[in-house]
């Protein structure tokens, strides 16, 4: 992207510029479970065959009062369709998920802004796997075509574990004029599954000839470890707008089902913490669901703390952040790689 070509002023850029703090939505794919989607299935799809239901995920957690809702595009790029046979399908899923977000966020009288979800691809980036940088950078650059197309707001790029995938896709969405949310994955050792640290992202966040609009962390082990994350980014770059979407903890199969042990209770702990940690974009990951958010938006509009943060009291408050002096052993990789639910 070069100066003479500038970024579309979006809603996004607006909520952004008049909000202390936005709230994002949840887990998609949990709503997407809930409302019976079956195990295996392709929830970009669902896009295109299931559209109802889609739309009832997406209303939930517009009807629980977030900013910002992401389009069900997070595995929709040519590596991951595969999977299902749907490589060939990457534009028409890609331009459905928007079109079927903003019949929602159209009618609504507040601002929302639509960002489009833009997930790794699920393979390492050479030399430690197959898939080649210029490759990967054909790969993002054909779903965020689609996205830009359909109209979203912001490119919303997360989950992203390998800082060469992270700046793959960057590298694809820049060639755009949305502006672009850039996010990675930190487990209870402070580190993505390939070794980058928060305040690694930071630096490479800054080094960029034009930088992301905001960055931070999503998914991970839970709220706490997300938490600790945004603190470092934080300190490396102060004043970068910072987002964190924590996962409802860490599931256990229960009566046949997934269930994640942190609930809508833990979300005032984890909003006073994340705000007063750095955080201005504040929403969940995997195990959310709306109520996870309503709850997080009356936090959001009751919170009033300026303290500053330590670690020790993130670690103290928040389950499943690592304790300063005893780090939590969690192997690093056990999940898969690239889910978000």
């Amino acid at each position: 992207m070069s100066p003479s070509n500038p970024l579309v002023n979006t809603s996004f850029d607006r909520l952004l510029a008049e909000s202390a703090i936005l709230v994002a939505d949840g887990g998609l794919g949990t709503s997407l479970f809930a409302l019976g989607m079956p195990p295996g299935a392709c929830p970009e799809l669902l896009s295109v065959e299931c559209p109802a239901m889609v739309i009832e995920a997406h209303s939930g957690f517009l009807e629980a009062g977030c900013d910002i809702v992401l389009t069900n595009t997070f595995g929709a790029n040519r590596r991951r369709l595969i999977l299902h046979g749907l490589q060939d399908r990457v534009a028409e899923l890609n331009l459905a998920a928007v079109a079927l977000l903003r019949q929602i966020t159209d009618r609504l009288e507040r601002t929302v802004a639509v960002a489009g979800s833009v997930g790794p691809t699920g393979d390492l980036l050479a030399p430690l796997g197959p898939l080649e940088r210029d490759t990967a950078v054909e790969v993002f650059s054909e779903q965020i075509d689609a996205l830009v197309r359909g109209g979203v707001d912001v490119v919303w790029i997360e989950t992203m574990s390998s800082r060469e995938e992270l700046e793959a896709a960057y590298e694809a969405a820049t060639a755009f004029r949305t502006p672009v949310v850039a996010t990675m994955t930190f487990d209870t050792h402070g580190r993505t599954m390939m070794g980058v640290r928060p305040e690694q992202l930071a630096a490479w966040s800054r080094a960029q000839a034009v930088r992301p609009a905001a960055v931070g962390a999503n998914c991970g082990v839970g709220a706490g470890d997300v938490v600790l994350a945004v603190n470092e980014l934080a300190k490396a770059d102060p004043g970068t707008a910072i987002v964190a979407k924590a996962n409802c903890g860490l599931p256990a199969y229960t009566e046949g089902h997934l269930a994640y042990p942190d609930g809508p209770e833990i979300m005032p702990t984890y909003v006073d913490l994340a705000i007063r940690a750095g955080a201005g974009l504040i929403g969940a990951c995997c195990g959310s669901k709306p109520r996870h958010i309503a709850a997080i938006r009356e936090a959001v509009d009751f919170h009033r703390s300026t303290r500053s943060v330590t670690r020790e009291e993130i670690a103290r408050r928040l389950p499943h952040a690592p304790r300063p002096s005893r780090p939590a052993a969690v192997q690093r990789g056990r999940r898969r790689r690239g889910a978000r639910t």
